[in-house]
């Protein structure tokens, strides 16, 4: 695996336990100022974990060919 991959590897799991952290905050009691925050955050943070799922779909297929 290159040393690229691994590193987005590293990141999205990174960036997933930060969208837990968000997660467990919604599931918890309603608090509307946290809830709110953290529904912006979750989101934010979820198309960013995409976003890593695209580059690292990209970078295998790179590796692959090389």
């Amino acid at each position: 695996m290159s040393e690229r991959l691994e590193t987005l590897k590293k990141a999205r799991d990174r960036m997933i336990e930060d969208r837990d952290a968000h997660a467990k905050v919604l599931a918890a009691p309603f608090d509307r100022d946290k809830a709110e925050r953290a529904r912006s955050k979750f989101v934010e943070v979820q198309a960013l974990v995409e976003a890593l799922d695209r580059a690292i779909s990209a970078e295998a297929s790179v590796s692959a060919r090389d």
